[in-house]
């Protein structure tokens, strides 16, 4: 890896997921139904855990839920710009419903 590839630059994260929820708003339409949805729940690993490769997991993997996820995404989006964002509180929730977005692109 080059140096300049070793950088995340928003811009470009911010065009990855525009191209990223353009495509699955072409797949699965402007909703996403989720009473339709077979899944709710779904296996967790917190942050601090997943990124510490110096060893093998050993707490018990945690429960995320779509619908809690979605709920918290839906706040976030009414916040108004003086409140406080808890970036990791939100982006774990925001991962969750993405997660959810890959699940449903697997092969049925």
């Amino acid at each position: 890896m080059t140096q300049s590839e070793y950088v995340l630059r928003m811009a470009d994260l911010r065009r990855a997921c525009s191209v990223l929820l353009d495509e699955t708003e072409r797949r699965f339409g402007v909703e996403v139904d989720l009473s339709r949805v077979s899944a709710d729940y779904y296996w967790s690993l917190d942050p601090a855990t997943a990124f510490d490769m110096s060893e093998t997991p050993t707490a018990p993997l945690g429960c995320g839920q779509v619908s809690d996820d979605v709920a918290e995404v839906a706040a976030l989006v009414r916040r108004g710009p003086e409140d406080v964002i808890p970036l990791g509180h939100d982006l774990d929730h925001l991962a969750g419903v993405l997660r959810l977005l890959a699940y449903l692109d697997l092969p049925q």
